[in-house]
């Protein structure tokens, strides 16, 4: 059944998530829970979501335990909020959306969304959950000029209208819009997800239309908040995990400050899902993120300090992780990065030295430095051929794939390369050898590096060798992430080396705004997203027609109604992409090393990826347990 048929119907639900009635359930006990707690029986919905596990492919786990991991800095205590991946509707590990924290949901004419949440769902704190906290956050938080002054974010508005927003009952809300909106559910769906909802029960105490305002003013003096609207914005931190009082809906809660080195996320006793042997999940107690020096934590891993691990290990990591697995007791898998490209040359097509500029712009230029690229080299050279040589487009897990868009013109071909450097009219050469460009400078390309990734570095240098034999010369430039996105504002930024497409698997059901010109912070064109995201405000109006094509079937997706309509749209996307390598990628499918120790239900084989996936989210967390 496809999404939209799904939709309709409102059901989303498999054999592995099924929602049912606690009475056809045994449910137990969860050990160690504070005894002060009502039964499981209260603290689950009334219709939890029952996860099958065996359907799945999975076991049946057992409660208790903890899981230590390793996070480079203090603010990534956050990431509980992206791994424990509760969110009204997600992603499953077929990308297909099904309501999670919902109960249902059904969407008319692709413009009607009724969200119907669980009866008898909690708060972390015990406290109903419900219709009310989306009312309050579309009402009493967005809407409010005082703690949203920008107004309602690009997916509630449609043409710049807003939605009309209704609640039907204690339990059902409804947004309509004038027109479809298929941004709204893959929204819901991202790893930083907006949360339309808020714990209306604890915040509005410190909102000035339900709150005392002597206690909003002594509470705003204990943070130094100016007024009640700061004081509710730091209250309010559904992301980013530093507010220890704000329930929530997550798998896991921070509940204490006592450490920034050392964070204990503890289980939510009141969290909606349970095992089809009535065992609430989580299994695991207690999540310990522990911070450690970025560049130690592959060796950390390697000595067995974390037992499930990701973050701040890549691909040059294996070597030495597969080396102290039977030391440690710990198996590395290799998850598959989702990334279009492991790496990736950018263009800047918005510099603005024109000369320059008119060079980027020329279709034949971008496919000359493309095909003299040899990335079969690069990938046996930096990825001992584990990856996969070609363009920075989707990855064959995603069902838009097409072979001849990760191929054309990515063939090394330094003769046609040449060929077409001399059909541009860049003939003549200094006594280098080194092609001289139409107003007399050498053809001498700097490549800004944000100086993060070591591998960046190394592509970098294989391939000055190889564009050297074509007649033009790379200079990489370390630099820093925030001075290359300076520079490429100012318009100074000539070409960058960067990750390829964040979502190299997306379905045609996942907006295209990586793939087209519709936002400010992308090195390639960073006038045109600025122009598309202020309105006509900022930046420069696309002048380039495959730059303009492209916002026009962003626009058209927008306003789509059917996934046949969008798989078309993305398709004629990527062939644009293809054919005028606006991107010039280099390898793909590079694995992601994932350090397992004494979990089970952890997939060998997984993708990993920001969105879709939310690193470990997609694999759903909470279904992991500690091995006996």
């Amino acid at each position: 059944m496809n999404l939209l048929n799904s939709l309709r119907a409102g059901l989303f639900l498999t054999a592995a998530m099924m929602a049912g009635p606690l009475a056809a359930l045994e449910l137990k006990e969860t050990p160690g829970l504070d005894p002060s707690l009502p039964p499981v029986a209260e603290r689950l919905p009334a219709e939890p979501l029952i996860v099958d596990l065996e359907a799945k492919g999975r076991q049946t786990g057992k409660q208790g335990g903890s899981i230590d991991t390793l996070i480079g800095r203090a603010k990534d205590v956050r990431l509980i909020n992206v791994w424990g991946y509760a969110r009204l509707v997600g992603y499953d590990e077929e990308l297909e959306l099904a309501p999670d924290i919902l109960k249902d949901v059904t969407v008319e004419d692709g413009r009607i969304f009724t969200l119907q949440t669980r009866k008898g769902h909690k708060w972390s704190d015990g406290h109903p959950f419900g219709a009310e906290d989306i009312r309050y956050y579309f009402e009493d938080v967005v809407s409010n000029e005082s703690l949203n002054p920008s107004g309602l974010p690009p997916f509630l508005q449609v043409n710049g209208k807003p939605p009309v927003f209704e609640v039907l009952d204690e339990t059902t809300v409804r947004f309509t819009w004038e027109e479809p909106n298929p941004l709204f559910l893959p929204e819901l769906a991202k790893s930083r997800s907006p949360f339309i909802y808020r714990p209306a029960h604890y915040l509005k105490q410190f909102h000035e239309k339900y709150g005392d305002p002597d206690f909003i003013t002594s509470e705003a003096e204990k943070v130094k908040a100016r007024s009640w609207a700061p004081l509710h914005n730091k209250k309010d931190d559904m992301y980013n995990a530093r507010n220890i009082d704000l329930p929530s809906l997550q798998p896991w809660v921070r509940k204490r400050s006592d450490s920034d080195l050392r964070f204990i996320l503890e289980r939510n006793p009141f969290y909606h899902r349970v095992d089809t042997a009535g065992q609430q999940l989580p299994y695991i107690d207690d999540i310990i993120m522990t911070v450690a020096d970025g560049k130690l934590i592959p060796a950390k891993s390697q000595a067995g300090e974390s037992n499930l691990q990701a973050r701040n290990l890549n691909f040059a990591d294996i070597t030495v992780l597969k080396k102290g697995e039977k030391q440690n007791d710990y198996t590395t898998a290799l998850w598959a990065n989702t990334k279009g490209s492991e790496i990736a040359i950018l263009p800047n097509l918005t510099v603005k030295d024109p000369v320059w500029r008119e060079l980027l712009r020329d279709t034949r230029f971008r496919h000359a430095l493309s095909l003299a690229i040899d990335r079969k080299l690069l990938n046996r050279v930096l990825f001992f051929g584990l990856g996969k040589p070609g363009n920075d487009t989707v990855l064959p897990a995603s069902p838009l794939y097409k072979v001849e868009y990760t191929n054309k013109w990515a063939e090394y071909d330094p003769e046609q390369a040449n060929a077409l450097l001399d059909e541009i009219g860049l003939t003549e050469r200094n006594d280098e050898g080194i092609r001289l460009m139409p107003d007399g400078r050498p053809l001498e390309i700097i490549v800004e590096t944000a100086g993060e990734e070591q591998v960046q570095d190394d592509a970098l240098e294989l391939v000055t060798e190889m564009w050297r034999e074509v007649g033009v010369e790379l200079f990489a430039k370390p630099s820093q992430r925030d001075n290359m996105r300076e520079r490429s504002i100012t318009g100074e930024l000539v070409m960058s080396v960067w990750w390829g497409f964040e979502n190299g698997i997306p379905t045609s059901e996942m907006p295209p705004d990586d793939y087209a010109p519709v936002h400010g912070d992308r090195f390639s064109w960073n006038a045109w997203g600025d122009y598309y995201e202020t309105g006509g405000e900022g930046g420069e109006k696309p002048d380039w027609k495959p730059a303009e094509r492209l916002m026009e079937l962003y626009n058209s997706w927008l306003t789509s109604r059917t996934p046949e309509e969008r798989t078309t749209i993305w398709e004629e996307i990527l062939k644009i992409h293809a054919e005028e390598t606006i991107h010039i990628g280099l390898v793909s499918s590079v694995p992601q090393p994932v350090v397992i120790k004494n979990l089970e239900n952890v997939p060998l084989e997984g993708i990993y990826g920001w969105d879709p996936g939310a690193h470990f989210g997609i694999h759903r967390m909470d279904e992991f347990y500690k091995a006996d």
